[in-house]
């Protein structure tokens, strides 16, 4: 039976237990509808694929340029940015916080059954046969930069799980980190074993666990800190 959380109890002892069985430090998802795949928006939308994105590289960069005070250095900065706008990407977000993972379970799809996962991120770059976390700027990323692509097409790797810079306020808030997929379009949990748990949030207890976060100060505006989230507050959304 698939174990479940239904309040903040649950989430505690359930990660109380996965700490105690592993020593590496988890990465953490939270999906609304949990018949959602562990895989990045551009492999999740029907209208976009891999091979789509030289093209919204250019197309974002195109627009965006004049809206940006600081241009990005490499197609990863331009990357995050897009992935900051909703922009289908390669990336995957994570959080080193449960919590965030968790707002994030409770306020999408409120109408169906959400999905909290723990990720341990060594374990699946152990399956790329990378044995540490690099950053985007390590060596190792090489073959996922958009511009070498091409020249590994006939070599696909697993998805990596990496770290980026934390260079705007709602990644340094929401504790990101990312998993990128190259080539392979398999989805993370269905990579290797003990890489990814996935728990079961039912729909009936959404608004019961979201009273519990905000008791506890954990509201939109810790998630995003910006004024939008003020006047969302403001209006009890």
């Amino acid at each position: 039976m698939q174990k479940t959380i239904q309040s903040l109890n649950d989430l505690i002892e359930h990660i109380s237990e996965y700490t105690e069985q592993n020593s590496e430090s988890p990465w953490y998802r939270g999906h609304g509808n949990h018949e959602w795949s562990l895989l990045p928006g551009i492999l999740r939308d029907q209208n976009t694929h891999l091979s789509d994105e030289e093209k919204i590289l250019r197309t974002f960069r195109q627009s965006a340029a004049m809206l940006i005070e600081k241009l990005p250095s490499d197609n990863f900065g331009w990357m995050f940015l897009m992935q900051h706008y909703g922009v289908p990407t390669r990336l995957l977000d994570w959080s080193e916080s449960p919590l965030v993972a968790l707002y994030f379970a409770i306020t999408e799809a409120p109408n169906f059954d959400g999905a909290f996962w723990i990720l341990n991120p060594l374990k699946l770059n152990t399956e790329a046969r990378i044995n540490y976390l690099p950053s985007f700027e390590d060596e190792a990323l090489h073959s996922y930069a958009s511009e070498n692509m091409d020249a590994n097409r006939r070599s696909p790797q697993l998805p990596l799980a990496s770290i980026a810079t934390r260079n705007n306020p709602r990644i340094q808030s929401q504790q990101g980190v990312f998993t990128i997929h190259q080539h392979d379009k398999t989805a993370i949990e269905n990579i290797g074993q003990n890489i990814t748990i996935k728990f079961l949030i039912p729909k009936e207890s959404k608004d019961k666990i979201k009273k519990q976060i905000t008791m506890l100060g954990f509201n939109k505006f810790q998630m995003f800190p910006e004024l939008s989230s003020i006047s969302d507050m403001i209006k009890g959304q």
